[in-house]
């Protein structure tokens, strides 16, 4: 007897559906196996899912998406969706990040028409204008776009596709969301992998975030994937986020294709959502690359430049910065607290002899720290920057950053601020300021960083006294 052949895991790794007991996906992978292939058990199970109605004939899930690694095939079920869709007189159309990925859909929806012994020009309709392709058969129609931020607008569907959703960015939604409003039945799904360090959409993300949270009504979420960076190189997590090894993937494929990329390849390969960001304005790459392996030598008499940021989510964050005999500035996060816990603890960092300055942001909180500074005899100079000053601050560290003129001890809270931040808009000249991608997260640390930066680097140079006779 011969050994049976090993498959990957058929069910995902986390699933969100809504109840339900009859389904129409059957029917649809009914209609895609007429036409000489046959559906993988995953997606046959998946489809199921996707296509499931309610008592009313409407759809449970009006939306639904799904994150599987590469090469799994999983474009393979809009394939099926929208053939079923075209043949029950639905209006669909089939969205891409690439020109090449929606032809290809259309070249693939053709062939299973064509194999299921339908006649082009006789039983269905089709242009093939790379860009606007097109395909209709009875009142069934599907279009096939690029997405773009004007993409959709004045059209209207039953079905929207958003293949490559890794990509779907939110003014792409914007311009699509409501292109099935009118319709009496509409669904619309996402597919893809998550996203990379070169991904530009946010819509995918947040969509799933929302499922796995309880807060998406009337939608689903499926995904096969590792929960954390582990070893892309173990065999049997290939089989645990892989469906079709066994079928279109082999251990030997997967094998070749990795690399020396652990993150890269546990994204691709195992379907890993990572915890941060790598779309931040400061990559984890360019923070990292300006760490020091231990502490510098700061000389007998540094000139301490500190800086507290009161942050809107309730906490205050205390820096320091320090000039490095090379010229560099060095910069410390010291603390983050409650602004509950008042502003005594602070106190003591001020009265260190080599204190030269403390900058406070944060409105309705400068003015009552500068004074407790007053009370307690602190001899260093309180400065309360201007937002243009602010301004000011955040791009000159950026642009020292990435110049490598800045030095730090890699603190992990601080390398979170900095690797998951993204810029916001302040005053009215284009200026930015940071705002954490994180949930929950206070980015007041990487902000009391960049002001401290500032003091440091702006410092004037003490000139030497010379006494002569």
């Amino acid at each position: 007897m011969s050994e049976e052949k090993r498959l990957g895991k058929q069910t995902p790794t986390i699933s969100i559906r809504l109840p339900y007991t009859e389904s129409l996906g059957t029917e649809a992978v009914e209609c895609y196996n007429s036409s000489g292939r046959t559906a993988q058990d995953w997606q046959s199970l998946l489809l199921e899912d996707i296509m499931a109605t309610g008592e009313d004939g409407l759809w449970i899930h009006m939306k639904f998406g799904w994150s599987v690694p590469r090469r799994n095939g999983k474009s393979e079920i809009l394939i099926m969706r929208a053939v079923w869709g075209l043949q029950h007189g639905e209006r669909v159309l089939y969205t891409a990040h690439r020109a090449t990925t929606s032809h290809s859909a259309w070249e693939k929806i053709v062939e299973r028409l064509t194999k299921s012994g339908l006649v082009a020009g006789e039983d269905f309709k089709t242009t093939k204008q790379f860009g606007f392709e097109h395909i209709e058969q009875g009142e069934g129609v599907i279009n096939f776009r690029t997405r773009s931020s004007k993409g959709g607008l004045g059209e209207g569907y039953d079905l929207l596709i958003i293949d490559e959703a890794q990509e779907y960015s939110s003014d792409e939604e914007s311009a699509l969301k409501y292109i099935v409003t009118d319709s009496r039945n509409p669904q619309t799904l996402m597919c893809g992998t998550p996203p990379t360090a070169v991904s530009s959409g946010t819509v995918f993300l947040n969509y799933r975030k929302k499922c796995l949270t309880g807060q998406a009504e009337d939608s689903g979420w499926a995904e096969w994937s590792v929960p954390n960076l582990t070893d892309a190189h173990d065999p049997e997590l290939w089989y645990e986020t892989n469906p079709s090894l066994g079928t279109i993937l082999s251990e030997r494929t997967i094998r070749n294709e990795l690399g020396s990329d652990q993150v890269d390849d546990n994204i691709q390969r195992l379907g890993l959502w990572l915890r941060y960001s790598q779309k931040s304005a400061i990559s984890k790459g360019d923070w990292t690359e300006c760490a020091l392996s231990e502490k510098p030598d700061l000389g007998n008499k540094p000139r301490l430049f500190f800086a507290v940021k009161y942050g809107k989510g309730g906490n205050v964050s205390l820096a320091v910065a320090v000039k490095l005999p090379d010229g560099k500035v060095f910069v410390e996060a010291i603390d983050c607290r409650s602004i509950r816990d008042g502003n005594a603890w602070m106190i003591p960092f001020f009265r260190n002899p080599h204190a030269e300055a403390v900058a406070i942001d944060g409105a309705g909180n400068q003015n009552i720290l500068a004074a407790d500074m007053k009370d307690a005899a602190v001899k260093c100079r309180a400065i309360l920057p201007k937002v243009s000053e602010v301004i000011e601050a955040n791009a000159l560290f950026e642009r020292q950053l990435f110049a490598g003129e800045i030095r730090h001890m890699n603190q992990p809270a601080l390398a979170q601020a900095a690797a998951n931040c993204e810029h916001r808009a302040i005053g009215s000249g284009g200026g930015f300021g940071y705002l954490s991608v994180l949930e929950g997260a206070d980015i007041s640390l990487l902000e009391a960083v960049s002001l401290a930066h500032w003091l440091c680097a702006n410092a004037k140079e003490r000139k030497k006294q010379y006494i002569s006779f």
